[in-house]
C-alpha cells in the first residue's frame, strides 16, 4: 500500500494520520482489508511494532475494525470527503432510445457457458510455450483449426501455413495497406472507417459503381493492383457478388498482376438459402480471404484472420511486427478449442435463425404500414437498407433521431470518389436508411420497429412506391440467383 510518509518526527503518528488521510479522502474504501502488520512494515522500512501501534490508534477512534481470522478492515460509516476534480463540461446525456446502427451483434446472445468451458479446456491443454513471446502468425492450434473450419464451412483453400492471425478487419487492412501498390479498386459503397484506413496508408482509390448483383466487374480499373471487395454481401447494400462477375474478378486479378482483397464479414449469415462459398475458392493464388468475429461473436474479442497467398504470407509477417498487433494467446487458445469442440456452429446457426426472425419482423411492418419503403438486398447480414422515394433519406433521417432512433443514412457510406451510376441511376441519387437489427433485445427491436415505422410514416408518407423494373423488382426477401 503506498504511503507518503515524512522524513522526520513520530513515524507513528505520520502513519497513523497517512492512513486516516486515505481513509477521508476515498482511497480506502469502507471495507477494505489493511495489509498484515509484517508486509506494511516491510512496504514502509518501519518497525512491525509501530504499525501494529497506528493500527491500535485507529482502532480505537473508530476508523478501522479488526475481528480474529478477519484481519483489520476500515470501518463502514466513516465520513468520506473524496478529492474534488476540476470541474469539467456535463457528461452528455444519451440523445436516442434505440440503437439502430449497423455492425452490431446480440451481445446479450454471447455465449458465455460454452465460451467459459472452452477456456477451462484450453488452458488445461495448453503448452508452456503459449505463454511467453509467440509466432506473428498466430496459435498453431487456432491456424489449423481455422483452416478446417474455413474449407468446411466457407469453401476456402489454404493451410495453417498460410494463415495469420490479427485483431480484426481493420488490423489486417492496415496491414495490407501498408504493402500494397497506392492504386486501389473500392466499391462506391462501404464503411467509411475502412475509407478512412487506406487514406492514412496514402492509397489512392478508384471507386467502382455496384447495382443488385454486387460491385460492377466489368468497371474493374486496370491501373488498380488491388480490390477491395465484399462478394458474400455487400456493404452495405445487400447484394451478393454473382457467378459471373466472380469469375470476371477474378479474371481482372490475373490479367493485372493484381490481388482481391475478400472482406467475408458477415458470409455465415444468409437467411434464404446456404451461405454461398468465399471467392478465394476460385483463386487462392490471387485472392486474400479475410474473416474476423466482431459480427459473429462479438467485436470485444479482437480477433481476425488472413488468408493469404503463398507471395503474400511472408510480407505480412513482417510487417506484423513483434507483438504489436498481436491478439491474446489466450483467446486464440479458446477460439481454437469453441470450433473443434462445435460451439462455433450452434452459435451461429442459433443467431442464423435469431436475426432472420428479426429481419421477416422489419420487412414486414414495412411493408403493413409504410410500403412507400422496402428492404432490398438478400437476405442476410446484420442490417438491412430501406429504400426511399427519391429526395427523402435527410427528412426521414431527421424524424427518426427526433424519434429517439439512432441509424445511419445510406449516403454516409458512399465512398467520396464515387462519380458512377448505380442501376443506371446517379448513385448520390440512391435514397435510404442503414438499420442494424442485431444489436437490440427482441423486445427493444420490437418496440423499435414500431417507432421507426410511425417516423417513416410522417416524413415520407404511406404511398406505394411505383413498381419497380429490372433486377430491383423481385422481392427482398426471395432467393437471389446467386
Amino acid at each position: 500500500m503506498h504511503l507518503d510518509l515524512p522524513a522526520h518526527g513520530s513515524r507513528r503518528a505520520a502513519l497513523a494520520q497517512a492512513l486516516r488521510e486515505a481513509v477521508r479522502g476515498g482511497r480506502l474504501a469502507a471495507g477494505t482489508r489493511l495489509p498484515p502488520y509484517r508486509s506494511l512494515a516491510e512496504d514502509l522500512g518501519v518497525a512491525r511494532g509501530t504499525v501494529a501501534d497506528a493500527y491500535a490508534e485507529l482502532v480505537a477512534e473508530g476508523w478501522f475494525t479488526a475481528r480474529q481470522g478477519s484481519g483489520t478492515r476500515v470501518a463502514e460509516g466513516v465520513p468520506v470527503r473524496p478529492e474534488r476534480a476540476a470541474p469539467g463540461p456535463a457528461p452528455a446525456r444519451p440523445a436516442h432510445r434505440f440503437d439502430l446502427t449497423q455492425g452490431k451483434p446480440d451481445p446479450a446472445s454471447f455465449p458465455r457457458g460454452a465460451w467459459s468451458a472452452s477456456v477451462r479446456r484450453a488452458l488445461a491443454a495448453a503448452p508452456a510455450d503459449a505463454f511467453g513471446p509467440g509466432d506473428p502468425r498466430g496459435r498453431p492450434e487456432l491456424r489449423r483449426a481455422l483452416a478446417q473450419y474455413l474449407a468446411r464451412a466457407r469453401g476456402v483453400r489454404t493451410d495453417a501455413e498460410h494463415i495469420v492471425v490479427c485483431a480484426g478487419f481493420a488490423n489486417g487492412l492496415r496491414l495490407l495497406a501498408g504493402l500494397r501498390p497506392r492504386d486501389w479498386a473500392v466499391e462506391a459503397y462501404g464503411l467509411p472507417f475502412h475509407h478512412g484506413i487506406l487514406a492514412a496508408a496514402g492509397v489512392r482509390p478508384h471507386a467502382v459503381p455496384i447495382d443488385a448483383d454486387g460491385v460492377r466487374t466489368d468497371a474493374l480499373p486496370a491501373r488498380a493492383r488491388t480490390a477491395l471487395l465484399t462478394p458474400a454481401h455487400q456493404f452495405p447494400t445487400g447484394g451478393p457478388l454473382l457467378p459471373a462477375r466472380r469469375t470476371a474478378a477474378v479474371e481482372w486479378a490475373r490479367s493485372t498482376g493484381g490481388v482481391i482483397l475478400e472482406d467475408d464479414y458477415d458470409g455465415e449469415f444468409r437467411y434464404d438459402r446456404k451461405p454461398v462459398g468465399a471467392l478465394q475458392g476460385l483463386a487462392p493464388d490471387l485472392v486474400v480471404y479475410a474473416g474476423s468475429l466482431s459480427k459473429s461473436l462479438s467485436p470485444a474479442l479482437r480477433l481476425g484472420w488472413l488468408v493469404l497467398p503463398d507471395a503474400l504470407t511472408g510480407q505480412v509477417v513482417a510487417a506484423k511486427g513483434l507483438r504489436e498487433s498481436w491478439t491474446s494467446a489466450v483467446d486464440q487458445l479458446t477460439f481454437a478449442d469453441f470450433l473443434e469442440s462445435g460451439a462455433y456452429d450452434r452459435h451461429v446457426r442459433r443467431m442464423r435463425h435469431r436475426y432472420r426472425a428479426r429481419r421477416d419482423l422489419l420487412a414486414a411492418a414495412l411493408a403493413e404500414r409504410v410500403p412507400g419503403v422496402r428492404v432490398t438486398g438478400i437476405s442476410a447480414g446484420l442490417h438491412a437498407v430501406l429504400e426511399l422515394p427519391p429526395g427523402t433519406e435527410s427528412a426521414a433521417l431527421a424524424a427518426a433521431r427526433r424519434a429517439g432512433l439512432l441509424l445511419d443514412g445510406l449516403s454516409e457510406y458512399r465512398h467520396p470518389a464515387a462519380g458512377a451510376v448505380h442501376g443506371g441511376r446517379a448513385a448520390a441519387d440512391r435514397q435510404g436508411l442503414v438499420v442494424g437489427y442485431a444489436g437490440l433485445g427482441e423486445r427493444q427491436f420490437e418496440e423499435a420497429v414500431g417507432v421507426l415505422t410511425g417516423a417513416l410514416r410522417s416524413a415520407v408518407g404511406a404511398t406505394a412506391p411505383p413498381a419497380p423494373s429490372g433486377r430491383d423488382a423481385a422481392p427482398p426477401t426471395t432467393p437471389h440467383p446467386d
